[in-house]
């Protein structure tokens, strides 16, 4: 089929416009990193962009001789990967038990979880309930406390109740019970809002560290890799001051090249974990699965 001008003309502006779209999205991406390899007193006078002006290594050296910065990056890793893990299994399974029709108090919990979103006990509340539990000083207040979340519960409820009921009652024909059904058939078709909520509360994990500082701040092998790097940036800006002082001082850190340092190191495992799960963010999969 022959292209009129007119489409041609579009698909110009769209290219146009796609390709601005992605230098605007990955400008700061970019720009951190060459700040993050550019010497910080140079870094100071500005005009960096996308490559660094003084190449420079101290910054993530800076970084990595953080003490208990590998400690907080193994505590890290494991509460993302178990949190991640737990939370997904406790969400997936009370949504299922909301999603299905013949559960009589479905609306009611329902209601009860979206209360929650809004209404909270507070953080003095929170923090004594906490300790009478045993869970401060502890690497399961990382856990526990968010195996359950209302946002994700419903977002896999939705999804679920999406998926045809002739799935389900043929199934049951079949004799399978509400276990073998979730397994066999609900969760294999629920891969994508799977993955979805996985990558959600995997960041959520990964970036945390106010949890650290409030539960577990006199435990430092329970520390957290973001919360050792706040420690480093704040130390770095109450003990550099002025450019002057660090003239004085002979040091090429500044806590602009440090936060970029530390942007970079934590954002990496998240990025490379990205590609993994984007193949998984699609729709229809249930198209086609029932014809009525």
């Amino acid at each position: 089929m022959k292209k009129s001008k007119a489409d041609h003309i579009f698909h110009i502006c769209l290219a146009i416009f796609m390709v601005l779209f992605v230098v605007i999205t990955l400008y700061p991406v970019l720009n951190t990193l060459a700040i993050s390899f550019n010497n910080g007193l140079d870094a100071v006078k500005g005009g960096i962009h996308l490559w660094p002006r003084k190449f420079t290594l101290e910054n993530y050296a800076k970084v990595l001789k953080r003490q208990n910065l590998v400690q907080g990056a193994v505590i890290t890793v494991l509460r993302t990967v178990i949190g991640t893990l737990t939370s997904l299994a406790a969400n997936a399974l009370l949504a299922f038990i909301v999603s299905r029709k013949r559960f009589l108090f479905r609306r009611g919990m329902s209601l009860f979880w979206v209360i929650t979103m809004y209404v909270n006990g507070g953080m003095i509340p929170t923090f004594i309930l906490y300790k009478s539990l045993g869970l401060t000083n502890s690497f399961w207040v990382y856990i526990i406390p968010g195996m359950v979340s209302a946002f994700n519960m419903l977002v896999l409820r939705t999804y679920m109740e999406g998926i045809p009921d002739s799935l389900e009652e043929s199934a049951q024909l079949d004799g399978a019970g509400y276990f073998t059904i979730f397994a066999k058939i609900i969760s294999p078709l629920c891969l994508p809002v799977y993955a979805t909520v996985a990558l959600f509360v995997a960041v959520g994990q990964w970036n945390s560290w106010f949890d650290a500082m409030l539960y577990n701040r006199m435990s430092e092998q329970y520390t957290t890799l973001q919360y050792e790097l706040m420690k480093l940036l704040s130390s770095v800006m109450n003990q550099t001051g002025s450019v002057d002082s660090m003239k004085n001082a002979a040091s090429s850190v500044t806590p602009v090249s440090i936060r970029s340092a530390a942007t970079i190191l934590t954002m990496l495992p998240i990025v490379c974990l990205y590609p993994f799960l984007q193949r998984y963010f699609v729709t229809g999969l249930t198209i086609g699965g029932v014809k009525e």
